[in-house]
């Protein structure tokens, strides 16, 4: 059911945990199935330095959230902006249809997160 990404990324999460002098914390919640996740991030001269997250959740939006936090460092805002729950979803191997859910709220903590930022940073 699920790629060995996938099940590498939910059961060796990456930047899991919080994030000491994050310049930027969002949480997001999917109602339907309960899942909740915090996103974390440390910002230098215009590039998402380091990110974190926390979340409680089903296999796919731990595994997702891991691995969007490995797509943002690095980047700027602009850059990470260019991100999409396809994009993600396909990084990982793909996605069953009834799990896609943790793609989307992946990227709905990535768009508060860039909301939150200074719009000089987009």
């Amino acid at each position: 059911m699920y790629s060995k990404a996938v099940l590498d990324h939910f059961s060796n999460p990456r930047n899991a945990g919080e994030l000491a002098g994050a310049t930027v914390v969002v949480e997001v919640s999917n109602p339907a199935c309960g899942d909740v996740l915090r996103l974390a991030a440390r910002m230098e001269t215009g590039r998402i330095l380091e990110a974190r997250f926390l979340c409680r959740g089903c296999t796919t939006s731990i595994a997702c959230a891991s691995y969007l936090t490995e797509q943002i460092s690095g980047r700027t805002p602009a850059e990470a902006q260019g991100l999409t729950q396809d994009l993600l979803a396909e990084g990982l191997g793909g996605l069953p249809p009834s799990t896609f859910h943790g793609a989307q709220l992946a990227m709905e903590a990535l768009s508060a997160l860039l909301a939150k930022l200074s719009p000089n940073a987009l």
